[in-house]
């Protein structure tokens, strides 16, 4: 994979190293998510095939990972992912051109929110609001 520098020089990017574990920061500096898989497209904007040249589409966050180790698979519509063309640079951390509030990074986490934690007693308080 490679990757266009601050200077416009093209570079080469192990995804293992680079990509992979990665924590994700908004335009505004805030963190994400971090990078849990890679969503890889073929040549023609298709389906990666084994033995064809392919490119990343996305970054994968959330529980890609953990649904594919206990043998489940959501949706690929509900995967929470984030389109490669938002990333802006890549860094110790991956930096997007976009700010987090316009992402559907977060929806597993709103989602157990509103209907497993908001119903334990005491689940909908802030704890950073105080008593």
């Amino acid at each position: 994979m490679t990757d266009r520098g601050t200077r416009g020089e093209v570079r080469l990017v192990d995804a293992r190293l680079h990509l992979l574990s990665r924590q994700v920061l908004d335009s505004d500096g805030e963190p994400v998510r971090t990078v849990d898989d890679l969503e890889l497209a073929g040549p023609d904007g298709g389906e990666a095939r084994a033995g064809q040249e392919a490119h990343v589409s996305a970054i994968l966050v959330g529980p890609a990972l953990a649904l594919r180790l206990f043998g489940g698979r959501a949706p690929t519509s509900r995967l929470p992912h984030i389109a490669w063309e938002d990333v802006g640079h890549l860094g110790t951390a991956i930096e997007l051109t976009v700010p987090s509030d316009g992402l559907d990074a977060d929806w597993v986490e709103h989602w157990l929110r509103d209907r497993l934690v908001g119903r334990i007693p005491g689940g909908r308080r802030d704890p950073e609001a105080g008593s």
